[in-house]
């Protein structure tokens, strides 16, 4: 009994509450920090659509009209009560980038620019707390502009549909080779419309890129195995064409009913028999065949607002060799704030909710006007670094482009990667080489063995893919065997990261493929 009694009694000491010190860290996103976020990953047309609402919303904000000449009824009054952005107009001016020196001396290019925008650990310098009332209606306008929204629909998200272009873009990722041509991929998908045609003269489009035109062709040929089967074409008999050679019935007459297609519109089959060389029997089975196939393979994909690009940053060559790197203009939200206002309207408040309400107005309006300034310099400075980077691109053409990844323009500007990785997302460049979204610069690396130069992952995948057509059906590559031989090659790869590319190919593992070679091989004895 008093054995019992000793194990209760230590039973209800085990589950007395105690007093323990644990330390450690975490990082404390304020809402500050996270509305800040939410603005630098919006593009320009999103964040026009925020400042309006803003301005609608915000008595204290005012659109910045003074680029059209100074009202001479309220001059006085904003020079002197009204605070507009103090740095945007620096953030926006040219910056000149003397490519000769080292790639990693940031700090002596960006002479004046500021500290990290979004650190790693440590919440912005913004003003005090904002009031219930303000943070609730910033959340209601941020809400579907970021993967951070509180109240995220997620049921919009289920059903949202791919877009051809990033269903394309998918395929892309896992189809080409060297950064080169995905650049060259990335392009040619953004020039095809609605309807999967391809608007674009390639020509032109070797001219601009500095490259052989023989290598966009090789590139648009890639494209042109894409699903929707058609996709990519440059008029309707090569999309029509490219429908039949993947079924399997292209042959020299129905290529001859395709050189003439305007016959076939008019109804001119006597004509068209003729041009064909084939009987009327034949002649109508050809065009029966025509007829199942699909005029328009990208529509499957639903019709879709085409939005101009408008880019947010230009660069133009300059006579000394350098670049010159500057904001586009159009693209900056400028935005007062009425002190003044603010001033007569809190004097006549009486009551306490009305008091908060401007106080509300008042610090929502300063955290917009350094978010817009802060925003603006972190494009500005990413931008700056990518030109560094890639200036032998921009100067020699598109064979010059370097693998680059987030971490390297993170390091050279100090910030962090998912700040980097945030600006460059829906936001455009212009050069003298066309218009590319920021992140068609970055292509990830494989680091090299010893002191070599670092690959590109596409080519790492292209090797893998390479190794594996190759093999034969008594030696096949197992996982680790692959590492083994990109080893050899100079490449260093871990073996999960071999598997993953593996996957994203869609090629089975070893037992599976030795499997099903194996059963290949049988049937090809017995045939």
């Amino acid at each position: 009994m008093i054995h019992h009694l000793g194990e209760r009694v230590g039973d209800v000491m085990a589950m007395a509450p105690k007093l323990e010190m644990r330390q450690g860290q975490h990082l404390v996103l304020t809402p500050q920090l996270q509305q800040a976020i939410k603005l630098l990953q919006l593009s320009n047309m999103e964040l026009s659509v925020f400042v309006e609402a803003e301005l609608e919303r915000n008595p204290l904000l005012e659109r910045d009209e003074r680029g059209d000449g100074p009202d001479p009824d309220t001059s006085r009054e904003r020079s002197d009560d009204v605070v507009a952005l103090p740095s945007l107009d620096e953030a926006r001016s040219d910056t000149w980038l003397d490519l000769s020196q080292p790639r990693g001396d940031a700090a002596s290019v960006l002479d004046t620019a500021p500290e990290n925008v979004f650190p790693e650990a440590a919440p912005m310098d913004f003003d005090p707390q904002l009031g219930a009332a303000g943070w609730s209606s910033l959340r209601q306008h941020m809400n579907g502009y970021g993967s951070m929204a509180d109240d995220a629909n997620l049921e919009d998200y289920a059903t949202s549909g791919v877009s051809l272009k990033e269903h394309l873009a998918d395929q892309l990722n896992v189809s080409i080779a060297g950064p080169a041509e995905r650049l060259i991929g990335h392009y040619l998908i953004d020039m095809v419309d609605e309807a999967g045609y391809l608007t674009v003269d390639l020509a032109v489009l070797a001219e601009r890129l500095g490259c052989a035109e023989s290598l966009i062709g090789q590139v648009l040929a890639i494209l042109q195995t894409f699903d929707p089967v058609g996709v990519c074409a440059r008029n309707l008999a090569e999309c029509l064409a490219i429908q039949l050679k993947d079924r399997n019935r292209y042959d020299p007459q129905i290529a001859a009913l395709l050189d003439n297609l305007p016959l076939l519109a008019s109804h001119d089959l006597a004509r068209l028999r003729k041009v064909v060389g084939c009987d009327m029997e034949e002649l109508t089975e050809m065009i029966a065949e025509i007829k199942h196939l699909s005029p328009k393979p990208g529509l499957e994909f639903g019709s879709v607002e085409v939005q101009p690009v408008i880019p947010d940053v230009s660069v133009r060559a300059a006579q000394d060799g350098s670049w010159l790197v500057e904001l586009n203009s159009e693209t900056l939200p400028r935005v007062l704030i009425n002190r003044s206002y603010f001033a007569r309207v809190a004097k006549d408040a009486a009551r306490p909710k009305d008091k908060e309400y401007l106080v509300d107005c008042l610090q929502t309006a300063n955290w917009l006007v350094k978010s817009l300034d802060q925003r603006a310099r972190t494009i500005l400075r990413v931008s700056e670094e990518i030109v560094r980077q890639q200036d032998a691109f921009l100067t020699l053409g598109v064979r010059y482009l370097r693998p680059l990844n987030l971490k390297t323009v993170a390091d050279a500007i100090s910030m962090h990667e998912s700040t980097v990785s945030r600006v460059t997302s829906n936001k455009y460049m212009a050069t003298p080489r066309g218009i590319f979204e920021l992140k068609y610069f970055f292509t990830s690396s494989i680091s090299a063995a010893g002191d070599g130069e670092a690959h590109s992952s596409e080519s790492v995948r292209h090797r893998i893919r390479e190794l594996i057509d190759a093999e034969a059906p008594q030696a096949v590559l197992s996982d680790d065997t692959i590492v083994e031989r990109l080893a050899s090659d100079g490449v260093e790869i871990a073996r999960r990261t071999v598997a993953k590319y593996r996957e994203a190919m869609r090629i089975p593992s070893s037992v599976q493929r030795r499997r099903e070679k194996m059963m290949m091989s049988r049937v090809a004895k017995t045939a």
